[in-house]
């Protein structure tokens, strides 16, 4: 038994011992391993990461014709080697620059814009680009106070109003008006289709001056309407509410009001209605000339 129990002893110890000796040889060598990875890693120097510059996206899609605002665009990181010369940059650009100008296509969120991709104000086909597929430009005389002293904007949504007096034949004067276009949206004011252009540098919410024209995006009915319109009255603008949204296409006529309707001093005033009805009931007399015969109203009524 003593014998046993010396041998279990002697195999224990040994046993022992090799786990010992496995653990510091672990040890040893994953302390030699993370070293030569340092050693590696310094001789490589830090990872190498692809140059990028800072070029102009648009922050959400933008339909073709649409007006740039500086809140629809942004600056991105981009890879330089993919960047390209007509590419709005940080470095050659700023936001400012794109302001006011008009998107030639649709244009993907997250997309860089493109100096080819956007038409600036002034550029001879600016206009052109401003209108969407099947719309007209047509250009109306305005003044302070039919074009909201100054209020209507390009991009704002107005109705088209026309005043005009009613001929009846030598009869007093009436007068009627009547929306006969609704829903137009405002393209450009004399020659300027953003409303940054001839501001006060001092006062930006301030123009410099009233405009006396004011160019409207119609259909090819619309153009129509307003050409023969602007022959009859005088044509006003009624500025629509940002809140009102847009419609797919101007509306024909949706009200009108006569000054009968406005007024009560434009009914017929009762003495023109006793002048009228006395004319009606004086002596008449048939006077024959020349074998042509003609109705003549006695003067005073008979009375001798």
């Amino acid at each position: 038994m003593l014998l046993l129990s010396a041998r279990r002893l002697k195999f224990l110890s040994l046993a022992l011992l090799m786990s010992g000796g496995t653990v510091v040889l672990t040890h040893q060598w994953l302390q030699g391993a993370e070293m030569r990875a340092a050693t590696q890693a310094r001789a490589q120097g830090p990872a190498v990461t692809a140059p990028q510059t800072r070029v102009l996206v648009v922050r959400s899609a933008v339909p073709a014709g649409t007006i740039l605002r500086p809140d629809q665009v942004q600056w991105q990181a981009w890879p330089t080697e993919a960047v390209n010369a007509a590419y709005f940059t940080q470095a050659n650009s700023q936001i400012a620059q794109v302001q006011g100008a008009v998107a030639r296509s649709s244009i993907a969120a997250g997309q860089p814009l493109t100096r080819d991709g956007v038409v600036q104000p002034g550029d001879r086909s600016f206009m052109a680009a401003v209108l969407r597929p099947g719309y007209r430009a047509v250009t109306i005389n305005v003044s302070a106070s039919t074009a909201v002293a100054g209020f209507v904007m390009p991009g704002d949504h107005v109705d088209l109003i026309l005043s005009r007096n009613l001929d009846e034949g030598g009869q007093a004067k009436r007068f009627v008006s009547e929306t006969v276009l609704s829903d137009v949206r405002v393209v450009g004011l004399d020659q300027r289709a953003n409303d940054a252009k001839d501001k006060d540098p001092k006062d930006p919410k301030k123009d410099i001056a009233v405009p006396q024209t004011a160019t409207l995006e119609v259909t090819p009915k619309g153009a129509e309407v307003v050409a023969v319109v602007g022959e009859l009255g005088k044509l006003s603008l009624s500025l629509r509410s940002l809140a009102d949204g847009s419609q797919p296409a101007e509306h024909r006529v949706v009200t009108r009001t006569s000054d009968r309707d406005a007024t009560q001093m434009a009914a017929v005033r009762p003495a023109a209605r006793k002048a009228t009805a006395a004319a009606a009931k004086a002596p008449q007399v048939e006077v024959i000339r020349g074998g042509q015969s003609s109705t003549v109203a006695v003067a005073g009524g008979g009375q001798s």
